[in-house]
């Protein structure tokens, strides 16, 4: 692809290019757990929880407004269960 005619795609070139990781899920959730541990993890997670999953929208909210938000709560839930997944060892 030509740098310019380049409308943001050009990183899936890169992207496919890779070889593939022998990481398991089990080997990401450990590394989500070590990245979250302690106190400065805890508040980070309680953060992302606050910002996300508690943050109410009222009643007359654009649809656009929703999905946005529900496409962090998703990140936000898949994040916070890595991070209990590997602090369980699963």
């Amino acid at each position: 692809m030509s740098h310019s005619n380049d409308l943001g795609w050009s990183w899936f070139e890169n992207a496919l290019d890779q070889e593939e990781t022998t990481e398991t899920h089990e080997d990401v959730a450990q590394y989500f757990a070590k990245c979250f541990q302690g106190t400065s993890g805890e508040a980070a997670l309680s953060h992302l929880a606050q910002m996300t999953m508690l943050r109410p929208l009222a009643g007359n909210a654009d649809a656009g407004v929703l999905r946005h938000l529900e496409g962090q709560r998703y990140l936000a839930s898949y994040i916070i269960g890595l991070v209990r997944q590997g602090r369980a060892g699963n």
